[in-house]
């Protein structure tokens, strides 16, 4: 094993005393780095989805005659979660199908402008130039350097924001450069001045204890990543005079209801992630517990992140620690060398190269033309895992920078 002198974390172990492993169906020949893009489903809720779906195909009309009551049960077992009113909350099958519900459902005047960042997720800030273009406007982007305290990032966005901004677009916690954002603080800001803001919290629920903020706009999350719920899940809250305005992207029979009873009714769409959620929720809590998560992966991402920067710093001489400004639980950026992943495209062939070739599965982002490698954490990784990388990717990425 690769020589260092930091402490490894003991890997998680369920209260039976079996390797947390066992709760999975993750390919045993792969290294999985990469909990944060698609998550990965307990057996329980797995097998929870499966019998739901069974159900369905045995009575199709039955079941869905019923639906409208399946998902209002779930949405209050989602909200529970989440900390937040039922009636705040609305299901959607993704973080980008609830931006786009924000988006299609607001009133844009001639000329507005949206606001957000240079950490914008890609299919987000697509949205937000598309609907600006609609309406003649455009979006003004807040230049945030990855250091940037949440000071400097709060007065970096709020400068952006003019007599013309309708909408502000943040995330919470960002996909490419793995960062948190001071939400509270620009959401009092944007209060005072009566600009709508929308959160995109696609990777708070499970990382943060408390994911949805205290304030009155929209956030919308993923529970298919760290909360490993079925893919498919996702959550649209919204508090205030702001969910008076929203309606579903798809009109069905919820059109005599308002939010978010009105998104209660989806016809005949696959519903039973939504049903499962609470079993993967409650599987997670029974066996691990969310605190001792949160803990466990915040620790073994500190220890990942070091250890593979201190390799790609000896096998290049080059500094691969990545200051992120705002650290956030189980999420890490390493520097890749200087050549390596700096465009969105030649991130997507490292990655596969990384997976193909060495059998890891990771994710590979890029920002302001650098490469980064960012590591998520999760219950079933241990040390090794990250050991494994340092030894093996290491020093067939440091050849391939010194080939390209």
């Amino acid at each position: 094993m690769l020589s260092t002198s930091l402490t490894a974390p003991q890997p998680m172990m369920t209260p039976e005393g079996l390797p947390s492993m066992s709760d999975w169906t993750l390919t045993p020949s792969k290294v999985h780095l990469n909990h944060g893009s698609y998550g990965s489903v307990p057996r329980a809720g797995q097998d929870m989805q499966h019998r739901l779906k069974a159900r369905m195909d045995d009575n199709p009309c039955t079941w869905f005659m019923g639906q409208f009551a399946l998902v209002a049960t779930a949405r209050t077992e989602i909200a529970d979660f989440l900390g937040v009113r039922a009636h705040d909350l609305a299901l959607v099958h993704n973080a980008s199908a609830g931006v786009s519900t924000v988006y299609n459902s607001l009133v844009f005047a001639p000329g507005a402008e949206i606001v957000t960042t240079n950490h914008a997720y890609g299919a987000v800030l697509e949205g937000a130039r598309r609907i600006a273009r609609r309406s003649g406007g455009s979006v003004r982007i807040a230049e945030v350097p990855l250091d940037a305290d949440a000071e400097a990032a709060c007065a970096l966005v709020m400068a952006e924001v003019t007599s013309r901004t309708a909408l502000i677009v943040l995330d919470q916690i960002t996909s490419a450069t793995a960062r948190s954002f001071p939400v509270e603080a620009i959401a009092r800001a944007a209060s005072a001045l009566g600009v709508p803001l929308l959160v995109d919290g696609a990777h708070a629920p499970g990382v943060l204890k408390a994911p949805v903020p205290d304030f009155d706009g929209y956030w919308v999350g993923n529970l298919h990543k760290a909360a490993c719920a079925p893919r498919g899940t996702a959550a649209l809250v919204a508090r205030g005079a702001f969910k008076d305005v929203l309606h579903p992207l798809i009109d069905s029979w919820g059109f005599p209801h308002s939010f978010p009873e009105s998104f209660d009714h989806v016809g005949t769409q696959d519903v039973t992630s939504w049903l499962a959620a609470r079993t993967a929720f409650d599987t997670i809590e029974r066996r691990y517990g969310w605190d001792a998560f949160r803990s466990y992966s915040k620790e073994l991402a500190d220890y990942g992140s070091t250890l593979i920067g201190e390799a790609f710093t000896a096998a290049t001489g080059e500094d691969a620690s990545a200051d992120v400004g705002m650290p956030v639980g189980p999420l890490r950026l390493i520097r890749l060398p200087r050549g390596l992943a700096t465009t969105h495209e030649d991130s997507h062939a490292v990655r596969a190269y990384i997976s193909d070739r060495l059998d890891i599965e990771t994710a590979i982002t890029t920002f302001g033309g650098q490469g980064f490698l960012r590591i998520s954490a999760h219950l079933y990784n241990s040390p090794s895992d990250y050991e494994i990388f340092a030894e093996k990717a290491v020093p067939e990425l440091a050849k391939l920078a010194r080939n390209s």
